[in-house]
C-alpha cells in the first residue's frame, strides 16, 4: 500500500476549520478590489466600504466550498499531457519569480535575462516529471509594451507545451490574452472545457486580498479558468509565531479568496495552494529550506484534502546560494514530507537563495529527488503475487535468488527504482569513469536536454495569426 503521512489529527483539522470560520466572520479580510467587494456583497458577505473590510458569514464560506469542483483537468497543448486533479497523481511545478541565475560555468550569480528564461523554459518542457509551468525567472524588463507582453506569451506557448500557470498583470491585458489563447487552443468554449491555462492568486499576509492582480483575474471571468490560491505567510513576520497559527492564517486567506472566486464565477475550479514559510530567528530574513517549512506545508496539504480540494504543495527550497551539501539536504528535507502527503502538484524545483536564484542543475537534482521520494510514496505492494513463498521454497536454505525468473521480472518493474543521477558503480568502475561528480553530471544532462529537445510545434496558421496579433500590439503601443 502507498506510504502515508500525517501531521495533523482529524480533530486538529476540524479545529483549524472552525477557527478559520470565526476569524472570517468576526475579524474579516481587507479586500482591496472594488469589483471583488461588489461580488462578495452580492454573495452575502458584510462589506465595510470605508475600511474595505469584508466579513464572511459561515453560510457564505460553506456555500463557496460546496460550489468548488473536486475533480477537473488541467489541459495542455501537447497531446496526452492533460493532468487530472484529485486522481491520485502528483507532478512538479517549477519554482517561480527568481531574480538571478546561477551561471552554469562559473557558479556565480548573475541577473536573469530573456535568454536565460527561454532556455529554462525549454529545459522544463523536456522533463517529463515537470507537468506545469510557472514564471521561474524575472528578466529585468521595466515597463514592457503590449507588444513585448504579447511576444512573451507567444514565446511561452511556443516553447512550453504542457500546462501553463500564468496570469496577467493588469485587467487591460485581458482582451489580448484571450485573443492569444483562442489562437493557440481554440474558441472560448474549448478553453472552458480543457483548462489549458490556470491563474495564481496570492493574497497578502496578513489577511489582505490585493487589488490589481485580483482585478486582472476578474477580467477573465466567464472562461472557467482554474485558480491556485497561494498565500505566503511568513511565521514570525507576516504570520504569528507558531506553526499552527501560521496555518490558521493561511487557511483564512485561502478560503476568503476562494469565496471571492466563487462569488464571481460559481463553480470555477480552485486549487488549495498555501506556501508557508518562516523567518530565521537570528536574522529576521526569510529562511528558505527551513525544517519548519516541511511540517507546515505538509499540514497545508492535509488541510486541502480535508476540504476535498485539489492541492498544490510546496518543497525543495534552500536558503543557500550555491549548489552543494546544504542545498541538497535542505531540498530533500523540505520536500520528503510534503511529497509523502502526495499533493496533485508540488512547486519547488530549481531554486536557491530562498527562491531568489534559479539553477538549471538544481532542476535536474530536484527531479531525481522527486523520483526517489515518489518511490517512497508508492510503498510496499502486498498483493498475493508479491509474496513469492513458492520461490523461497524452491531455492531452499543456502541458495540465491539472482537467477530466478521472478527476480529478473521484478528488476524491470516499478518494484525496483533505477536512479538516473549519481554514482552507482564499484569503486574501480567509478575511478575508471574519471571519478565523476554529481554536479558535473547534472550540468551534462542540462546541456544534453537543451541540445536535443524540440518543443511540440504550433500549427502554421496559428503562427501566422500570432504574427498579426503581435504586430498589431506593437503598433497600438
Amino acid at each position: 500500500m502507498p506510504t502515508t503521512m500525517q501531521i495533523l489529527s482529524p480533530d486538529d483539522l476540524a479545529k483549524l476549520h472552525e477557527g478559520t470560520l470565526e476569524i472570517l466572520e468576526h475579524t474579516g479580510i481587507r479586500v482591496d478590489t472594488e469589483l471583488g467587494r461588489d461580488y462578495l456583497r452580492k454573495a452575502g458577505a458584510e462589506v465595510d466600504e470605508k475600511t474595505r473590510i469584508v466579513r464572511f458569514p459561515r453560510s457564505v464560506v460553506e456555500t463557496s466550498l460546496n460550489q468548488c469542483p473536486r475533480e477537473f483537468s488541467l489541459g495542455a497543448r501537447r497531446p496526452g499531457w492533460d493532468l487530472e486533479m484529485n486522481a491520485g497523481e502528483c507532478t512538479l511545478l517549477i519554482d517561480g519569480s527568481a531574480v538571478s541565475v546561477l551561471n552554469r560555468e562559473t557558479d556565480e550569480r548573475e541577473p536573469g535575462t530573456y535568454e536565460h528564461w527561454h532556455n529554462a523554459t525549454r529545459l522544463i518542457d523536456a522533463i517529463d516529471e515537470i507537468g506545469v509551468y510557472w514564471g521561474m525567472l524575472n528578466t529585468g524588463e521595466t515597463d514592457p509594451s503590449m507588444g513585448d507582453i504579447v511576444h512573451r506569451w507567444r514565446d511561452l506557448f511556443t516553447t512550453f507545451s504542457k500546462h501553463v500557470q500564468e496570469g496577467i498583470l493588469e485587467a487591460a491585458h485581458a482582451p489580448w490574452f484571450k485573443e492569444v489563447l483562442q489562437v493557440i487552443f481554440g474558441d472560448s468554449e474549448t478553453i472552458r472545457e480543457k483548462h489549458p491555462i490556470s491563474f495564481l492568486l496570492n493574497p497578502q499576509s496578513p489577511l489582505v486580498i490585493e487589488g490589481p492582480y485580483t482585478d486582472a483575474y476578474l477580467a477573465m471571468i466567464g472562461w472557467d479558468i482554474p485558480v491556485a490560491i497561494m498565500p505566503m505567510p511568513l511565521m514570525g513576520a507576516t504570520a504569528p509565531g507558531s506553526l499552527i497559527s501560521t496555518l490558521l492564517l493561511a487557511n483564512c486567506e485561502v478560503l476568503s479568496t476562494l469565496c471571492l472566486v466563487q462569488a464571481a464565477e460559481p463553480g470555477a475550479p480552485v486549487l488549495y495552494a498555501p506556501t508557508l514559510a518562516s523567518i530565521n530567528p537570528k536574522t529576521g530574513m526569510y529562511a528558505g529550506g527551513a525544517i519548519e517549512q516541511g511540517l507546515m506545508n505538509t499540514a497545508g496539504i492535509e488541510m486541502g484534502r480535508y476540504y476535498g480540494l485539489p492541492v498544490l504543495g510546496s518543497g525543495m527550497g534552500s536558503g543557500t546560494y550555491a549548489l552543494g551539501v546544504q542545498s541538497t539536504y535542505e531540498g530533500a528535507l523540505s520536500s520528503v514530507l510534503p511529497l509523502l502527503a502526495w499533493p496533485d502538484i508540488l512547486v519547488g524545483p530549481g531554486s536557491l537563495g530562498s527562491s531568489t536564484i534559479f539553477s538549471y542543475e538544481k532542476v535536474i537534482i530536484d527531479v531525481e529527488m522527486y523520483r526517489l521520494i515518489r518511490r517512497y510514496h508508492a510503498g510496499i505492494q502486498t498483493d498475493e503475487s508479491m509474496w513469492l513463498e513458492e520461490v523461497i521454497e524452491k531455492v531452499r536454505p543456502g541458495g540465491d535468488f539472482l537467477g530466478q525468473p521472478t527476480t529478473r521480472s521484478f528488476m524491470h518493474s516499478e518494484e525496483w527504482l533505477k536512479p538516473t543521477l549519481g554514482t552507482h558503480n564499484s569503486y574501480d568502475g567509478w575511478v575508471k569513469d574519471g571519478r565523476p561528480k554529481l554536479l558535473e553530471e547534472a550540468r551534462g544532462k542540462v546541456d544534453q536536454l537543451l541540445a536535443e529537445h524540440k518543443p511540440y510545434p504550433l500549427r502554421k496558421e496559428a503562427e501566422r495569426e500570432l504574427d498579426r496579433i503581435e504586430s498589431r500590439a506593437k503598433m497600438e503601443a
